[in-house]
This record gives C-alpha cells, structure tokens and sequence, in this order.
C-alpha cells in the first residue's frame, strides 16, 4: 500500500517538474513539448483570428456566395444585410465553441484533471466540433441570428468592460512593481521619466485632435469630446495626488494615455462625409493605408482578447499565502474558463466592430468599427474606465472610514 501511494506522489512530482519545465521554457519549447496549457492558448488564439477573418471576408466579398443561400433570398436589407447577417452568424459559431469550452472547463483548478486535459488536447475533436459550430449558424433562420445580434450588444459590452478592468489592474501593477523595487532612488526617476513622457503625448495628442478633428467653432461636438478628455486627465491626476489616496504620478498618466487614445478612435468612427472630421476612418477610396489600418486594428482586436483571457487574476480575490502555496504545485497556470468566457464573449464584440454596432448600418470594404453608435460606444467606454479607475482609488479609503467604528460606541 505504502509503495503504491509513493509512486503515484513520485509520478506526480515528475509530472509537474515536466509542466515546470514547459513553463519556464522558451515559446518554442512550449509548441515541442505537444500539448500542454501554455502551448494551448495559441491555438484557441489562432482559432479566434481565424474566425476575425472568416467574418470580414463574409461582409467584404461573400455577398455572391450568401446570395445563393435560400436563407437570403428574402433579405430585405440587400446586400449590406448579406453581409451583416455572414458577420453575425460566423460570430455566433465562434461564440459557441467558446462557450462550450467555457461551460467544460469552468471551476478547473488542478493539472493533469480529466478538464486539463480536455482544454490543452483533445485537438482532433475539436477540430470537428469549430467547424461543425460554424456552419450550423448558417443553417438557422434570420430571426434567429437576428435575434444573437442584439444579445450580442450586450455580450461586447462585458468583454469591453472586462478588458477595461484588465488594463486598469495592469497599470496599477505596473506602478506597485515600481514602488518595491530595491534601488528607490533609481526607480523614482524612471518613474518619472515614464510618467512625464507620458503626459507630454497625452498634451501632444490632445492638441493633434483639436486641429485634426475641430477645424473651426462649428464642431462642437469634436470640442466637448476632447476637452472633456482633458478635463477627465486632470480629474484623474487630482485624485491621484491628494494626500489621502497618495497614488503617485505614474497611474493617472498612464491612464491618460488610455483615455486620448478612446478618444482618438471615438473621433476616428464618426462616419465619412462628416466636414470635422479630416481623417475620418472610412474613406472613400481603398489605399494602402487604409488595408493596413484595417489589418493593425483587427490584429490589435485579438492580442487584446487574448492578453485579457490569461489575466484572470486581478479579477479573484486575494488568498492566504498557504492556500496559495497549495495552489501554485499543481495548480493551472490559468483561469480556463475565464479564458474562454472572454474569446466567448471577444466573438460578440468583433462582430459589433465589422458591422459598426449596428446591425442597420451599411460599412464599405476595409472598414472596421466606423459609425455614430462606434463612435458613441467608445465614448461612454472611456468616461466608464475613468470612473472604474476612481473608483478603484477611492474604494479603499470609503471601506476603511465604514470599518472604523463610530465615536458613540
């Protein structure tokens, strides 16, 4: 019995050195070593980029091939609906897989589980099970798809606010990371230097888009946008600096870099044709620009979803330093089903990008997330990160001042 047990701890114990081995590895080293948590988030990463490019050639050039779906026949938008209808339902198998995945491997804590397995292998099964989820939308009336489209305003509305909350905790990790290090002194410059640098584009940014975006007076609204930007950064700062939150420089200057650049693609999503609007995103001709535009902003869409998925941590509570420990043996080097619940609800918000946030709305080859409701949508992503990051400046001095106890008691 005793001789049972210490083999089965002996080949676990090589099996996790193996995984730490994996882990601490080169990139190339994760693909070699075959399947494996780390080498599988680049091919859920792959899928979903797949799945980006199946829904733009869908809207841009599958209109003749979905005119001969008996589905569309009756499409009483033409072909822009066409291609809404291609987009929305390549996103709904995307969404699906996803959503399998998540529903599977959600509550995973352990390597090596029957669950581990399933999200790191299994790869000739789901090469049947993507494809299978991807034409089913296809088969589905457009009531249905219809239907998906409006959930899925909802859905991209989750996956902004959790890659929000994502890029506001890595700011704040940032800056945490600064602040232990040995060497003060030397820090506190590159903190400085950082958080300087950072300001002076935000100045420079700001100022582009008042010439760019707000030739004369007549563009009120381009003004109210980016001087209410500018007032959000001196909120921020403000906040930042005061005695009693003491959050330094760096974390509001990163966050006004966050903020112009919402801004600047809020303003770049105003549809063509608008006269304050010079460097509009849609253009009346295709160049080179543009595709390349359109291919940057498409693959910064993925490394975004991507990057939120494996950053599950800044959205679990803080545990003791034993129940860590424990956790960090054996324990997944990520959250699989919050992986998958942020490419599950990532499909939802690429497919509100290629058709602009609304389903009526018509969007030309090469265009990506162009449009009042785009425009809109950014806005209030940007005055909602603002809030979120105050919030989380405020937060622990509002439950300190409610856990002290009153002076009558």
């Amino acid at each position: 019995m005793e001789t049972g047990t210490s083999v089965s701890n002996n080949s676990g114990s090589i099996r996790n050195d193996s995984y730490e081995a994996i882990k601490n590895g080169s990139w190339f080293n994760q693909f070699r070593n075959g399947c494996n948590p780390w080498m599988a988030r680049y091919v859920y990463g792959l899928i979903f980029l797949i799945a980006n490019l199946l829904a733009w050639a869908a809207r841009d050039y599958g209109r003749g091939a979905l005119r001969k779906v008996t589905k569309f026949k009756n499409c009483k938008g033409g072909e822009n609906c066409l291609g809404t209808d291609g987009v929305l339902r390549v996103s709904l198998g995307c969404f699906l897989f996803y959503f399998v995945m998540f529903l599977s491997t959600l509550g995973t804590s352990k390597t090596h589980s029957s669950r581990d397995r399933w999200h790191s292998g299994w790869w000739f099964a789901k090469l049947i099970l993507w494809p299978a989820l991807t034409i089913i939308p296809f088969l589905l009336p457009s009531s249905i798809i219809h239907l998906y489209g409006e959930i899925a305003h909802f859905g991209a509305g989750v996956f902004l606010l959790i890659q929000l909350i994502s890029v506001i905790s890595f700011i704040q990790w940032l800056n945490e990371c600064y602040q232990s290090q040995k060497d003060a002194e030397r820090c506190r410059v590159y903190v400085m230097l950082l958080a300087t640098t950072s300001y002076t584009v935000c100045i420079v940014g700001v100022i582009l888009m008042y010439i760019w975006y707000a030739p004369d007076s007549s563009c009120l609204l381009n003004i109210f946008f980016i001087t209410w930007t500018l007032f959000l950064i001196q909120l921020m700062t403000s906040i930042a600096l005061h005695p009693k939150v003491n959050a330094g420089y760096l974390t509001p200057a990163l966050m006004g870099l966050y903020v112009v650049f919402i801004c600047w693609c809020a303003i770049r999503s105003e549809p063509v044709g608008e006269s304050c609007n010079r460097k509009a995103a849609a253009s009346n001709r295709t160049d080179w620009l543009t595709i390349i535009s359109f291919v940057v902003a498409l693959l910064a869409m993925v490394i975004a979803t991507f990057s939120t998925g494996i950053d599950s941590q800044c959205f679990q509570f803080k545990k003791d330093e034993n129940d860590q420990e424990e956790e960090e043996e054996d324990g997944v080097p990520y959250g699989y089903g919050f992986f998958h619940f942020v490419f599950a609800t990532g499909a939802m918000y690429f497919a509100m990008l290629l058709i602009g946030w609304n389903t009526h709305h018509p969007m030309k080859k090469w265009t990506i997330d162009v449009g009042w409701t785009s425009t809109w949508v950014r806005v209030v992503n940007e005055w909602l990160a603002v809030c979120v990051y105050i919030w989380m400046l405020v937060a622990p001095l509002i439950l300190k001042s409610r856990r002290q106890p009153t002076s009558g008691t």
